[in-house]
């Protein structure tokens, strides 16, 4: 999925509110809304950008963006489950008030998206080692590690800077990776898969059965 993050004054990035990698029209205006040249742009401090692709306008308070109030996360993968994606808007919603605790509810999102995958979701730790049992890509179970240990210093601070916005908004997208590997692409593979004739369908199961009984012997 391809992402720009949204910053001030950026030609084009991916508007928050249609998801569109958009060009962004900028004015600028001082704080009692008398509105200036963009030339003049850098001495005001309200700034405003306009998406040419659904007109809407995303508002700054200098480099902080106040309007929408989603900070500057990724939108969700489309196949997110809605207890997942709930909790991950709730973190996009606060990512800029509250570091740590956007963190926090990034951590739980994973916790629910692990008892979405099928494991008990009690114990981060144990759910991705049984997910590796299964056969986890080595991708996605660095993704969840990242985020199960830096969800846990963000509750007990540790070395890993849980302030830091950037921190924040990478892992966003590895909720986004962990969604793509587990749900969104096996979902398109399996309705490829089953598009296939049947009889090509039953000579890849003939193949596979010979494999296994060859294995066993």
């Amino acid at each position: 999925m391809d992402y720009i993050r949204p910053e001030v004054f950026l030609s084009k990035f991916t508007c928050p509110y249609c998801g569109a990698i958009a060009k962004q029209d900028w004015d600028a205006r001082s704080l009692n809304f008398i509105e200036h040249s963009f030339l003049q742009h850098e001495t005001n401090k309200l700034r405003i950008g306009t998406c040419q692709h659904c007109t809407r306008k995303t508002i700054w308070l200098q480099d902080k963006m106040i309007s929408p109030d989603t900070g500057n996360a990724p939108f969700p993968n489309t196949e997110m489950p809605k207890s997942v994606k709930k909790l991950y808007l709730e973190a996009a919603s606060i990512q800029t008030k509250s570091p740590r605790g956007a963190i926090a509810l990034l951590r739980l999102a994973i916790q629910v998206l692990c008892k979405e995958l099928g494991e008990n979701g009690e114990n981060i730790n144990k759910d991705i080692g049984s997910l590796v049992k299964k056969g986890l890509p080595i991708i996605v179970q660095q993704s969840l590690d990242i985020v199960r240990v830096t969800g846990n210093d963000a509750v007990h601070p540790g070395q890993i800077d849980t302030d830091d916005p950037e921190t924040v908004s990478q892992l966003f997208s590895l909720i986004n990776v962990i969604v793509e590997y587990m749900i969104e692409m096996p979902k398109k593979i399996n309705g490829i898969y089953s598009s296939l004739p049947s009889d090509k369908v039953a000579g890849i199961e003939t193949r596979d059965s010979k494999v296994l009984s060859n294995k066993s012997i």
